[in-house]
């Protein structure tokens, strides 16, 4: 049987769990508002965190969850609310040979930065924070452009005073050919 975490309790070490059964949580965080103000949020309700922590592998921990939350976010267009509701399983799986893997990785693959090519993968900690990991998670799944319904973009066009501003088909450099071809094929036609 699965150990399950206190409701309060969002801080787990790792070293305190059972390696054959890990532990069950299910957060639902009452600080809504300094978390809605932590991800520039306007709300933040309904949120909920439940999943597991398993053993994987030797040393390995896997985290399996469920986040659910119901988010406001300003419009990009007209600043209006938009309310998004946000469901999406979370999978971080704690490897204890993290360094060489992504060393390994970087090594096939030449320089740059050690990441690995699994997004699930992360260091082996001494203890996870569940209420970081949420957060983590609920910032990642967020909308980057929300958008009130009917909102729409307009064409922007700016120039000095006098000028006629361009616009975008004047940027596109193929754009008169078609219509320079009509033409042309216009005025043959009244040659014959």
């Amino acid at each position: 049987m699965m150990a399950k975490a206190p409701t309060e309790q969002t801080r787990v070490r790792l070293a305190d769990l059972n390696d054959r059964t890990g532990l069950e949580f299910d957060l639902r965080p009452d600080d809504l508002e300094g978390m809605a103000q932590e991800l520039e949020l306007l709300d933040l309700r309904k949120v909920r965190f439940q999943g597991a922590l398993r053993p994987d592998g030797k040393r390995g921990w896997r985290l399996e969850a469920r986040l659910g939350a119901t988010v406001v976010q300003p419009c990009v267009v007209t600043l209006a609310p938009v309310t998004t509701r946000i469901e999406e399983e979370v999978l971080r799986r704690y490897r204890p040979d993290f360094d060489r893997i992504t060393a390994e990785q970087t090594e096939r693959d030449g320089e740059g930065v050690p990441m690995p090519e699994d997004e699930t993968l992360e260091p082996l900690p001494a203890e996870i924070d569940l209420m970081q990991t949420l957060t983590e998670a609920l910032s990642l799944a967020l909308p980057q452009y929300p958008r009130a319904e009917g909102a729409e973009l307009g064409e922007a066009r700016y120039a000095e005073d006098g000028v006629t501003p361009l616009k975008d088909e004047d940027l596109r450099p193929f754009s008169g050919l078609a219509a320079l071809r009509d033409k042309l094929a216009g005025s043959e036609g009244e040659e014959d």
